[in-house]
């Protein structure tokens, strides 16, 4: 039986303004806002994957913890298989600078809209939710490292298993309209987004990131101040964060408060030095190799997920068991999920559930009934509206960035 997706109400402009109102430094964070406190543990499938499961950060249930400070925490996976959007409480968290403001007055923060414009302007939030048609997108935001600690040979970086992404339906106004309420000017290249965290000393490169200008106006791109029908968690970027469909979550700025439109290629540490790929199918190259010709990050790719049988399962022979999980389309539309029982030698499509839009997770399962006794390797592999397809070896780059091969689950039938 397929369970709830959680649909979240829809949220009213009255309600989003009286709900961020009292939200300040007690409201958002309490006490102690840092000190996490981790009960139980959780053992990765990968060389140093133990991981503290933390239950005190602000408007966070309990979460793998791969760093305090900046944070880093991860969806433990089991919540993946409730419904496919993602609840806030338990949305992964990804920040790279460490000064992260705990108190962020709504009365008083302003987003600012300046450069290569008409007319500079600053918008409240009460502009933003009461002057703008809202705009609303279901989309998955994955950490361009997620999956890094099953990267062979290692790699520096977060270790994240497979839990550093979320889906959300996210509610707030197109970026296009908020650029066009300034007046970009004829010459424009790009738009450059910053947010209120800083880095620990002065020389640490402030976080931006930049979208050619075409892509931030495309209509789909946008400014979210909502999350499943919530104002957004202050540790997923409240009170604003940058929505970009389709591309990885380091172009979605938290908190974010400023917009600069540049008339010449942004040249800044995050889009020049960090963040880069190999131009090469996959981001893949062979560990060692120079000469490299980098770019940076940009589109998803297809993934999918095994979210109610784990390696190790034991399942009756002759009962048929319901094998299910998630998928999604990278920069594009899912087109189908394909399910193996057999290690690869033989594929049938799976049925997909609910369409809750191109970027978005899908429900996908498959009646499974296993003949004989032994070991069975399960595997799965998404395809989408662009034709490409999970590759069925693991890609390496010295970043850890984009893995997407097949996923396989090895079962017992007994």
């Amino acid at each position: 039986m397929q369970r709830s997706l959680f649909p979240p109400l829809p949220l009213s402009r009255r309600r989003f303004l009286s709900g961020v109102s009292g939200l300040g430094l007690t409201g958002l964070l309490g006490a102690s806002a840092w000190d996490a406190v981790a009960a139980d543990l959780v053992e990765f499938p990968f060389v140093n994957g133990r991981r503290e499961l933390a239950t005190n950060f602000p408007q966070k249930g309990a979460m793998i913890l791969q760093r305090t400070r900046p944070p880093l925490l991860e969806t433990p996976f089991e919540v993946f298989d409730q419904g496919v959007f993602t609840p806030n409480d338990r949305f992964y968290v990804r920040w790279h600078l460490a000064n992260i403001p705990t108190e962020v007055d709504p009365a008083t923060f302003r987003l600012n809209i300046r450069g290569h414009v008409d007319q500079p302007i600053q918008l409240t939030l009460d502009d933003l939710v009461r002057g703008f048609k809202p705009f609303e997108i279901a989309a998955v935001n994955q950490c361009s490292g997620n999956s890094r600690g099953f990267f062979s040979p290692r790699v520096p970086g977060g270790e994240w298993a497979n839990g550093a992404m979320g889906n959300a339906r996210w509610t707030g106004v197109r970026l296009k309209d908020v650029l066009d309420r300034a007046g970009v000017k004829a010459g424009a290249l790009q738009a450059r987004f910053n947010g209120l965290d800083t880095g620990v000393v002065p020389q640490t490169p402030d976080f931006m990131k930049s979208l050619a200008i075409d892509h931030a106006r495309d209509g789909e791109v946008m400014i979210a101040y909502a999350m499943n029908g919530e104002p957004l968690p202050l540790l997923n970027g409240f009170p604003l964060r940058l929505v970009v469909p389709g591309w990885y979550a380091t172009y979605w700025v938290k908190m974010l408060d400023d917009i600069e439109v540049l008339d010449k290629p942004d040249d800044n540490f995050w889009m020049t030095k960090a963040y880069l790929i190999p131009d090469t199918p996959f981001a893949n190259i062979v560990p060692g190799q120079k000469d490299v010709k980098m770019v940076p990050i940009n589109r998803m790719l297809p993934r999918s997920f095994f979210t109610n049988v784990k390696d190790g399962a034991v399942l009756k022979v002759g009962q048929t068991t319901t094998v299910r999980g998630i998928a999604f389309g990278g920069d594009t539309a899912l087109a189908k999920v394909l399910f193996s029982a057999d290690s690869g030698s033989r594929w049938q499509e799976a049925r997909l559930g609910s369409d809750h839009g191109k970027y978005s997770f899908r429900r996908w399962e498959v009646p499974l009934r296993l003949s004989s006794p032994g070991s069975h390797q399960l595997m799965i592999k998404a395809v989408n509206a662009a034709g490409s397809v999970q590759p069925d070896r693991a890609n390496w780059n010295g970043a850890g960035f984009m893995r997407n091969v097949i996923e396989s689950v090895s079962v017992q039938a007994a």
